[in-house]
């Protein structure tokens, strides 16, 4: 954790009230707040519910089971237990998940995406169910390897299997699910689509 908040010294000039770091950028009066002070984004805190209702029932159906050694009881703790630590980020609603600035895009446990590595961004919006999901599609102009300023993929191990707020297929697209975080998808898509053009 020590060194995420280091090189998120290095690569982000976000605002002091909230990362507690001096500004990198000169103020220029006539840019928007979010060209000179970039921007993050931490989840939505409402879906810290659930992990804390699949780890409340873990934790009591453990209990039980401990208690009168009822196999079905283990059986729920577990199902329970798997999708709540998977669902545990969303608890760290003060960690950043997504941020841009000058210097480009930064999605957590991906890495920093330099602004001329990118050649499209847009938003795409589709039904899975009777569910209206709202992605951000980042479209890489070079390899992953070459598009990174900084590189970030590899994690801990206890964090291997917990959700990540990207996606990413053999179609040199970064997918992120605009669900989780508060701000409408589109002020969201808007917003990066504007930095992207100001600073590639």
């Amino acid at each position: 954790m020590r060194n995420e908040c280091v090189r998120w010294r290095i690569y982000f000039a976000s605002s002091p009230k909230r990362l507690g770091t001096k500004e990198f950028m000169v103020r220029r009066p006539e840019l928007p707040a979010y060209l000179q002070e970039g921007f993050i984004l931490p989840y939505n805190r409402a879906d810290a519910a659930r992990f804390h209702v699949l780890a409340g029932i873990a934790a009591a159906s453990f209990a039980a089971w401990s208690v009168w050694h009822f196999q079905p009881l283990l059986i729920l703790a577990v199902l329970a237990g798997c999708p709540a630590y998977y669902f545990f980020p969303f608890t760290e609603n003060r960690r950043p998940r997504l941020g841009a600035n000058q210097y480009g895009l930064f999605i957590d446990g991906f890495g920093l995406i330099a602004w001329r590595s990118i050649s499209d961004i847009s938003l795409v919006t589709y039904s899975v169910r009777t569910l209206e999901m709202e992605e951000l599609h980042i479209k890489l102009g070079k390899p992953v390897q070459s598009a990174l300023l900084a590189d970030w993929r590899r994690l801990p191990i206890w964090r291997l299997l917990m959700r990540l707020p990207w996606q990413m297929g053999h179609d040199n697209i970064v997918r992120i699910n605009l669900q989780p975080f508060a701000p409408p998808a589109d002020q969201v898509h808007r917003t990066i689509h504007r930095m992207w053009k100001f600073y590639r």
